[in-house]
Parts: C-alpha cells; sequence; structure tokens
C-alpha cells in the first residue's frame, strides 16, 4: 500500500519538475501529471536500473528526463493535452 501511495507522490514531483523545466507550455491536468512522472521514472528505472532500489541522485536525474521524453512525445502525437 505504501509503495503505490510513494509512486503516486514520487510521479507528481517528478511529473511537476519535468513540466516546470520543459521549454514552452504544456497545458496538462494533475493526473496527466502524476502519471507522466511514473512512467518517467519506470521508464528511466528500466534503463538505468542495476537491481538496486536505493535512492540516488542520477536515478531523479534520469526519471525527469525520462517525463520530459514523455512529455515531448505526448505532445507530438497530442495525447493529453
Amino acid at each position: 500500500m505504501f509503495n503505490i501511495i510513494g509512486a503516486i507522490i514520487g510521479g507528481l514531483i517528478i511529473g511537476a519538475l519535468a513540466r516546470w523545466i520543459y521549454p514552452g507550455e504544456v497545458p496538462m491536468s494533475w493526473l496527466t501529471t502524476i502519471l507522466l512522472g511514473i512512467g518517467g521514472s519506470l521508464a528511466a528505472g528500466l534503463i538505468t536500473s542495476r537491481g538496486s532500489r536505493d535512492f540516488n541522485r542520477a536515478g531523479c536525474l534520469a526519471s525527469i528526463l525520462g517525463a520530459m521524453a514523455l512529455i515531448f512525445i505526448g505532445r507530438a502525437l497530442g495525447i493529453g493535452m
């Protein structure tokens, strides 16, 4: 149960940071932001994970970059806007 709550809170933080850093306006709802952050974290985790579940700054940066990539893809496809 706490893993789900942690993923939602982490997704909100990562998604909000990605929206803040991304150049230009990103019109999307908070639910889309949370899903974007969770998706970015999962994508970055799959790419950078070596079986470790520890917190590190490189993982956070990779999660933000993953969420920014999802913003780019979503804007290109017109999804969630």
